[in-house]
This record gives C-alpha cells, structure tokens and sequence, in this order.
C-alpha cells in the first residue's frame, strides 16, 4: 500500500541548509507541531537552524465547526490549510505530507478506513521517511514517544516508523528509489510530558467540572490511562525567548482549539510554571547523566 494521495510538499522556505543544523521533526496529525514541541522548533528555527516537519496524516478525523468547512470545503483542506499557517509562524524549512488519512482514536470507525495510517505497512510508512531522512540529512530526529503521547494509533505508528527509518537511512544494504546515499542521523529524540504534571491535571479536572476520561476536542481521550507510564526526561528546552511565536502557531489550529475553560487556564498556568519548558526523551545515543538544554550538544555539523 502507498498513501492514497501520494507524497506532497506544502511548504517550503527558501534558504542554504548545507552548513547548518538540521532537525526532522515526524508526527502524525496538523497541529501536532504546534500543540506539541512548537516552541522547541520555532526556537531552533530562529537560531538558524534548518527546521524540517513531516505529517503522515491530513487530520480528517478531527471534529471541525461548520464554519470552518463552509470556507475550505473538506475537513483535509482545512487542517492542511492551518498546518501552513503553523509552519510560517515556526519558521519551518520544509513540511511534507506523505499522504495517509487520519485513523481517529482506538476503536474509531476511522480505523477501518482503507486508507487510514494505521491500514498502511509499517515497511512502507518508515520506506518513506527513510527517503525524507536521507534527502534532508538531519543531524537530530525528533518524534513522539512509544505511546504516542496519549496512545493515538496514528502517534504510535508514526513513532515505530521513525524509529524504523532513523536505523534504515544509514544502512548501506537498503537502496533508495530516488538513488539517494546513505545518510545516519546522529541523535533520536522522543517528545515526552512530565507525567506529575499530568497526574495533578487528572485531580483537578472534576473540581472545574470536567471529565478526564473525555477529554480532548472529540471527548476521546482518557487521560486516566496514561498517568502510570512515564519516560525519562534527558532535555529540556526553554522556548521562552520565541513564545509569541509558539502562541501564534496554536493559534493557526483555530478550528482545533476549544474555547478554554476554567481549569484549562489552571493547567496551562501550571504547565507554564511547573514543565520548564519543552521535554525530551533522548533514544539515541545513550543518554547522558545530566538533562541537556540544547538537543545539538555533542553533534557535529556537516
């Protein structure tokens, strides 16, 4: 199986990325950029480096207002749409789609759909960032962790793909379509949330009213699911100096964002004073001692 809509660049900035820092950044959904390390990429982009993002999906399942799709027509054109805006904010180089539908959430009648992430051949997906890899020779790699962040199967997938790939772009013994060489990226990062933070959301949240088994825009997210699995945090990025850029790039997701309750602003204050920042897993190579500020330390760039 290949992407039902084939491999598509939606942006691109226009700069030398041959002498500078180059990072990939995989995820599945638009928005995931954003609402996830947007900081961590606006602040790498503005220091120069060359920010490069692949989507696997277009974001066809999420729920989104009538307004939004009376102006763009279908559920992708919106969500692709906003993912442009997002990586204007950011300053991205590059974001390519590959083309995937949107799964939903476990269990979701979107997980059936044929052309669905979760449908397609692990082989196939990673084929395609090997591809990306080796084309855009990023010296770090950044993806979700192995559950995904809150176990969205396209997240998991797109994360065991990643993983795939980082290992394959560098293996001489696997040929590329497009005849590129091979190219071994130097760090794999995983983006992870600090679970304490996360538990003290799940006791607040039915003081405000709210639910953490439906949570989310669609109500599908069981946060009670996810407090007892945790990862080490080996980075730590302070986004501060780029926030209004962050902001501007969550904001592009309009037809994404809830109107923000009670608690959300109690958690997002909370976030602000208790995370530090942006967090990260360091997969490869093996980690240091110390939690890092930069996720170039160490890396040598071409």
């Amino acid at each position: 199986m290949t992407s039902p809509l084939g491999t598509e660049i939606i942006h691109r900035r226009e700069l030398d990325a041959t002498a500078r820092p180059r990072l990939l950044a995989v995820f599945a959904h638009p928005d995931d950029e954003a609402f996830g390390p947007g900081g961590t990429l606006a602040l790498y982009s503005w220091a120069g480096a060359a920010v490069y993002l692949v989507c696997t999906t277009g974001g066809e399942a999420g729920v989104i207002d009538p307004e939004f799709l009376a102006q763009y027509g279908t559920e992708r054109a919106v969500r692709v749409a906003e993912l442009q805006c997002a990586a204007r904010k950011l300053g991205l180089a590059e974001v390519e789609l590959l083309g995937y539908r949107d799964s939903g959430m476990e269990g979701a009648p979107d997980n059936q759909h044929p052309h669905a992430l979760v449908q397609a051949p692990l082989d196939t997906l990673a084929a395609q960032i090997t591809q990306t890899i080796r084309r855009v020779r990023p010296q770090v790699v950044l993806t979700f962790d192995p559950i995904g962040g809150y176990r969205h199967p396209d997240h998991i997938a797109t994360h065991r793909a990643t993983v795939q790939a980082f290992h394959a772009a560098g293996d001489a013994r696997i040929s590329d379509p497009a005849g590129l060489p091979p190219y071994q990226p130097q760090k794999l990062y995983y983006v992870v949330f600090p679970r304490a933070l996360l538990r003290l959301f799940v006791k607040l949240m039915p003081l405000f009213g709210n639910d953490p088994r439906r949570f989310g825009r669609n109500h599908d997210l069981d946060l009670t699911r996810l407090v007892d699995t945790s990862f080490p945090v080996h980075a730590r990025i302070d986004y501060r100096v780029v926030g209004r850029q962050r902001t501007a790039a969550v904001q592009c997701h309009a037809s994404q964002i809830v109107n923000p309750t009670l608690a959300q602003s109690v958690i997002g204050l909370l976030s602000r004073l208790l995370a530090g920042g942006e967090t990260f897993m360091q997969a490869v190579p093996e980690p240091p001692a110390n939690v890092q500020h930069d996720l170039f330390a160490g890396v040598a760039v071409d």
